[in-house]
């Protein structure tokens, strides 16, 4: 008999390998010779589901985490594309760049700016800030007046 608080090594294996990502459901209870009834009474009981529920909150923490630190990179290149020769190209990395500003991500706690290298991702400056207001404009003024660029 185990624990009030803690669970067999199989049910952590099962869990473990549901994460792992690798199986899916029928073939990781398979592996682990689990019956449907078995895993059933185990999706009852709440020290399974509580670190069952744990585990999906890591993997939601780890993808954010693996998202936020690819923003700046996918920033970087938004800009960049908003120098395209493509009209639409440009256009679009615009309206996805205001996007951004608009969607009301911002960091917890603002962090000393760094030193600039050529690693980091490029500020957004005047001179492209108002490139991209003039393509939107003129894609409006385009779609007013019924042409297209």
């Amino acid at each position: 008999m185990r624990k009030k608080n803690t669970l067999a090594k199989r049910q952590l294996d099962v869990i473990e390998d549901l994460f792992a990502g690798e199986l899916d459901e029928h073939a990781v209870l398979e592996k682990h010779n689990v019956n449907a009834r078995l895993y059933s009474k185990w999706q009852a009981d709440d020290v399974f589901i509580e670190q069952f529920e744990k585990r999906i909150v890591a993997a939601h923490r780890q993808s954010a985490a693996m998202i936020a630190s690819y923003a700046p990179v996918a920033a970087a290149k938004l800009v960049q594309l908003t120098q395209s020769e493509k009209q639409e190209t440009a256009r679009k990395a615009c309206l996805d760049i205001i996007a951004m500003q608009t969607s009301g991500v911002t960091p917890p706690k603002p962090q000393p700016p760094e030193p600039d290298t050529s690693d980091q991702p490029q500020q957004l400056t005047q001179k492209t800030a108002a490139k991209i207001l003039a393509i939107l404009a003129e894609e409006g003024q385009a779609s007013c007046s019924g042409t297209e660029t």
